[in-house]
């Protein structure tokens, strides 16, 4: 049983491991201020998870783990407020999404710019 606990958490911990990077390469290749942010959140809502839930197998410990699990917790309810609330104030400063012209792009753009 030991043996499957060990398993698991290294699964997981290698999996959030895995999204970190990945989001961190995307903050780095995306074009711009939007698609960034949905790397970064990426980053800290799965991967975070994934980490949390490792490390929650591998305490053992019940109080330990619910002590982990209730920071993953208030960690997943910050990170995407915070996250909204980033998008929200670049939007108010007239920061726009760099997309593709198209008409439905041109059409999105321009209902995000009589919003203000």
């Amino acid at each position: 049983m030991e043996i499957l606990a060990a398993i698991a958490s290294g699964a997981l911990l290698l999996a959030g491991s895995g999204l970190i990077v990945v989001g961190a390469l995307g903050m780095l290749r995306l074009p711009d201020l939007y698609t960034r942010m949905h790397a970064a959140s990426i980053i800290d809502t799965m991967g975070l998870f994934l980490i949390m839930a490792g490390l929650m197998i591998e305490a053992g410990a019940f109080q330990a783990a619910l002590k982990i699990g209730l920071i993953a917790l208030l960690l997943m309810l910050a990170s995407p407020t915070a996250t909204h609330a980033l998008a929200r104030a670049a939007l108010g400063d007239d920061i726009l999404p760099k997309v593709e012209p198209s008409p439905m792009a041109d059409r999105a753009l321009e209902i995000l710019r009589s919003k203000r």
